[in-house]
């Protein structure tokens, strides 16, 4: 579905998760490129890019449905709006909510995604997920190696630095003295 607005007209989305997690929101300009808006967490807080609220949204939780008011509908907020969400490190995309104004054309950078509507669901089993570029997906997988390995290398090159201490200071000669008398 397409939304046609009016300059001025609010419009209100949907994203209902199946997952107690928070959402981010994200803007798909008309020359494709994706802007950030906000992000509500699991506990309702929200945070606004820069942590500077911004006059034309509005966000909120309500049980398992997240919500994203464009109080006051311009040319510059055309395009396609997402809500995404992260389990388990996998990235969870909603179909998009295409929205324009009259005689606007609707031609958005293809995406990924599959069809639009105006209430995204994410989460699994009822999400369409957009799998993360290879490059993407590396450097994640990059920087998880970082978290995991460094830390462990570190205990064990500290382990066998204690082992060689303590077989260092055990395998010293030590001079006994004899306090029996002859």
């Amino acid at each position: 579905d397409i939304t046609q607005l009016q300059v001025g007209q609010k419009l209100e989305l949907e994203c209902r998760i199946d997952k107690n997690r928070g959402v981010f929101w994200i803007h798909q300009d008309k020359s494709g490129t994706l802007h950030f808006i906000l992000s509500v967490s699991s506990l309702s807080r929200v945070t606004f890019k820069g942590n500077q609220k911004p006059y034309r949204f509005e966000a909120s939780k309500k049980g398992t449905f997240y919500y994203l008011v464009v109080k006051s509908f311009t040319p510059q907020d055309e395009g396609k709006y997402f809500c995404i969400m992260i389990d388990n490190q996998m990235l969870y995309f909603s179909p998009g909510q295409l929205a324009f104004l009259p005689g606007t054309t609707t031609a958005v950078a293809p995406t990924t995604c599959g069809s639009t509507t105006k209430s995204g669901t994410a989460g699994e089993p009822n999400l369409s997920t957009v799998a993360p570029e290879r490059r993407m997906q590396e450097d994640l997988n990059f920087f998880c190696h970082i978290f995991i390995w460094v830390p462990l290398a570190g205990a064990c090159l500290l382990l066998l630095v204690a082992l060689v201490i303590t077989l260092v200071l055990c395998q010293q000669t030590r001079r006994r003295r004899c306090r029996c008398k002859r």
